[in-house]
């Protein structure tokens, strides 16, 4: 007797109408982007007020929010976005991690934490994980010297490409930084 034994269907990634909150500009056209190349429908923010509306609006399935925006912080804005949709699965970013501003992250209901720079599939698993799991670790994670020379481009893109005062925030020798900022970036 035969058993005919019907194969699974690949696991699809739910995909909806995700919100990226975040100030940096270039980090939120590289993230969106890659969410439209996931099939989601993207709306990107710069701000909580500009979120506020869009979120009230749409009432997106997913927020990637960052924890300091110019006009507010983001873990504020967490609240006030499990507010308009409960079942809303946001995830924070942050430049500025501690282990204190995580927790508060998701107490008020956010289902990770990333640093920045966060890898953008890392960001889509955090979304899409079913409930109550974590996503899988990423095979391939940044370097510690990938980690630290973005670490030293977002500064400096912060200071407005001033070198003196990019050295002096990250308390570095000015020429010591110089040779940083001409080297490619590490793998």
């Amino acid at each position: 007797m035969d058993m005919v034994v019907e194969k699974e269907a690949p696991v699809a990634v739910e995909t909806g109408t995700v919100l990226v909150v975040d100030d940096d500009k270039p980090f939120r056209e590289r993230l969106s982007r890659f969410f439209e190349r996931q099939g989601f429908d993207v709306v990107s923010c710069t701000g909580v007020v500009e979120a506020r509306a869009q979120a009230a609006q749409l009432k997106p399935a997913f927020a990637v929010v960052d924890m300091r925006l110019d006009d507010g912080n983001g873990v504020d804005l967490v609240e006030e976005l499990r507010a308009i949709r409960a079942d809303m699965r946001v995830v924070i970013l942050t430049a500025y991690g501690n282990l204190a501003s995580a927790v508060a992250a998701i107490r008020t209901g956010a289902v990770d934490y990333l640093a920045k720079p966060a890898d953008p599939e890392d960001v889509v698993k955090s979304l899409t994980a079913d409930r109550g799991e974590r996503p899988e670790p990423p095979e391939n994670p940044m370097s510690a010297d990938r980690v630290r020379w973005e670490h030293i481009q977002r500064v400096y893109e912060l200071c407005n490409r001033n070198v003196s005062e990019t050295a002096r925030r990250l308390n570095m020798h000015r020429r010591t930084l110089q040779r940083i900022l001409a080297k490619r970036s590490p793998r």
